[in-house]
C-alpha cells in the first residue's frame, strides 16, 4: 500500500488536518514526522493513502488547514517529495 506524508508545522495543524480528512470520510493517520525530514525536529505529519492523496489535499485546501511539503513513502523506507 503506497502511502503519502502532508508534512504540517505543528501537533495543533496535524490534528485539524486529520479531523478534517476524517469528517470528509478520508481516512488519515497522525504521527511525528520522521527526523530525516523535519528541519527543526518538531514538525508532525498526516499520512494516507496514494488513491486518496488528491481528494485529502482538496478537503485540506478547503477546510483553510495549511500544510507543508508532501512526500511518497517508497518501499525501501526512504522518502521522496512531490509536488502538489
Amino acid at each position: 500500500m503506497q502511502r503519502f506524508l502532508i508534512m504540517c508545522r505543528s501537533l495543533t495543524y496535524a490534528q485539524r488536518a486529520a479531523s478534517a480528512l476524517e469528517r470528509a470520510g478520508i481516512t488519515a493517520g497522525l504521527s511525528r514526522a520522521p527526523q530525516s525530514l523535519s528541519v527543526n525536529g518538531c514538525a508532525y505529519c498526516v499520512y494516507v493513502r496514494a488513491e486518496r492523496l488528491s481528494p485529502a489535499l482538496k478537503v485540506l485546501e478547503r477546510a483553510g488547514a495549511p500544510h507543508g511539503k508532501l512526500y511518497r513513502c517508497e518501499p525501501d523506507g526512504r522518502y521522496t517529495e512531490v509536488g502538489a
